[in-house]
């Protein structure tokens, strides 16, 4: 019976198995990802006192909000893009849904503002505000394309509005605030995913570098 060896082969060696050790990338890549993220700050047991003041809540409240509308956002892309019309518990889902983009906007805007006025670039964070105002921005452009998925007066109206606007700019040549399929698809698939993606990267970032320090008290370097 043939046996493997878990020691490397002689140059010159008779024909056989043998395993030999050899660097992968797979190894690199876990060795990077503990270097960069090690486990006490991917998931921390404790956080500094600061974090107990309310103005760093409304992160949190966001990925609350955010989780609330990918759920019922699912939940509308199974049952179809006619379900909410002719349904009671659909009109319910895309109610929540509604609100759930509502609130996850008021809390986005407080948390950046908030940021903003704290300065949460300080500290090499730079890359962790810039992650999070992207974050924003394509949010905005996702909520603008549910609107236009609505299949009722006002996303006709939003999208005869916006029509003229964005053909000025050239992008009506491959973006068609009028055509149902392509905004449709745009904001169950490709929008949330890069939203998504933005919001993972910016959290990743939170935990490596922490969260922004308040400024500290007047006249409490004398």
């Amino acid at each position: 019976m043939s046996t493997f060896s878990d020691t490397p082969m002689e140059p010159g060696g008779q024909a056989g198995y043998g395993l030999e050790t050899r660097p992968t990338w797979t190894g690199w890549l876990r060795r990077r990802a503990v270097a960069t993220l090690p486990p006490e700050k991917l998931l921390p047991d404790r956080q500094p006192s600061y974090v107990a003041s309310w103005i760093y809540v409304f992160g949190a409240l966001t990925l609350a909000a955010f989780g609330v509308v990918l759920a019922s956002g699912a939940v509308l892309a199974i049952k179809g893009p006619d379900w909410w019309h002719v349904s009671s518990a659909g009109l319910f889902v895309n109610s929540v849904h509604l609100w759930g983009t509502e609130l996850f906007f008021f809390f986005m805007v407080i948390h950046l503002w908030g940021k903003f006025f704290m300065a949460a670039w300080r500290g090499r964070r730079r890359a962790t505000w810039i992650t999070g105002v992207l974050a924003f921005v394509i949010s905005i452009a996702t909520a603008f394309t549910g609107y236009l998925s609505q299949q009722n007066f006002d996303s006709e109206w939003i999208g005869t509005q916006a029509k003229d606007g964005i053909n000025a700019t050239g992008a009506g040549a491959f973006w068609n605030v009028l055509n149902f399929g392509q905004m449709l698809l745009w904001h169950v698939l490709l929008l949330p995913l890069v939203v998504a993606v933005m919001v993972a990267v910016h959290v990743l970032l939170v935990r490596r570098r922490g969260v922004v320090p308040p400024f500290p008290a007047k006249g409490a370097d004398k």
